[in-house]
């Protein structure tokens, strides 16, 4: 960042794939998984935990659905794929809390 720079808009911008693909479809999709639920959970809980400066928003397909439900947190472009509330807890008060990556919920660019 240089002194021309914009302030940010937010720290931190979490997107959470809402893809949805038909019954059945081969690579299966992130809100058949549960991924509304999901990202509805996580902006109750943003907004409870008082991350003001945090942005959660939906994307369409982020081409990881087989792996999903996934959501990316940039500015670090960290990619997660989360199940549960709990999943979601654990994300917001390790990565965007506390700058620490919950190391078993990460997908790896192999993946």
């Amino acid at each position: 960042m240089t002194d021309s720079d914009p302030e940010l808009f937010y720290n931190t911008h979490v997107f959470v794939c809402m893809n949805e693909r038909s019954e059945g479809h081969e690579r299966g999709s992130c809100a058949r998984k549960g991924s509304v639920q999901l990202r509805n959970y996580m902006k109750v809980r943003a907004k409870e935990l008082g991350l003001v400066k945090c942005r959660i928003n939906q994307a369409g397909c982020l081409e990881r659905c087989e792996l999903g439900p996934t959501m990316v947190i940039y500015p670090e472009g960290v990619w997660y794929r989360i199940e549960t509330p709990g999943d979601v807890d654990e994300i917001l008060n390790e990565h965007i809390q506390n700058g620490r990556r919950v190391e078993r919920l990460m997908m790896k660019p192999g993946d």
